[in-house]
């Protein structure tokens, strides 16, 4: 992605989350991650951005694709599908970084596979019964459409303890 295409993203997300501020009440971001459709709190969320070249880190799960360097800070990269047992997201193309491990003193990146659910109202939604196992998804919604989203908990999920030891004794 160009420069110029990354500034001009990140306008109108600076622009999306100050209108999320103001009355919009847009307080979920949505993103694709394999098959599932996904929900963050925009209070959790951190930046979204291409995904720069990522410096692999040998003897680790597949599912931990490395460290990337983004504006001088490292980020470890968690390919979020394959964490969560599905194939892994292939590169480039409409693949992108979510930073969420900022507010938790973490520096931790979600490799999606797009993050075309955008800004989203909590009004939008409605509980749906779950038996996820998973400790990491907080509760499942229901859109208007039909489709159903995961909720993702950041804290939960950055306390994993796969999430944290991504070594090869653990099985994510």
């Amino acid at each position: 992605m160009a420069r110029s295409s990354l500034r001009e993203f990140q306008e109108r997300l600076a622009r999306r989350l100050a209108e999320a501020g103001t009355g919009e009440r847009r307080g979920l971001l949505g993103f694709m991650c394999g098959a599932e459709h996904w929900l963050i709190e925009l209070a959790e969320a951190g930046e979204i951005l291409p995904p720069p070249p990522l410096s692999t880190v040998p003897l680790t799960q597949p599912w931990y694709r490395g460290l990337a360097n983004v504006r001088g800070t490292l980020f470890s990269v968690v390919d979020f599908a394959c964490f969560n047992g599905q194939p892994p997201v292939p590169p480039g193309g409409a693949a992108r970084l979510l930073l969420i491990g900022a507010r938790h003193g973490v520096n931790t990146a979600l490799l999606v596979n797009a993050s075309t659910g955008g800004l989203r109202a909590h009004e939008d939604f409605t509980a749906c019964a779950t038996d996820d196992p998973r400790p990491w998804v907080a509760g499942s919604l229901r859109d208007l459409q039909g489709r159903t989203w995961q909720q993702i908990d950041p804290a939960r999920l950055l306390a994993h303890p796969a999430f944290l030891d991504p070594g090869p004794e653990h099985a994510g």
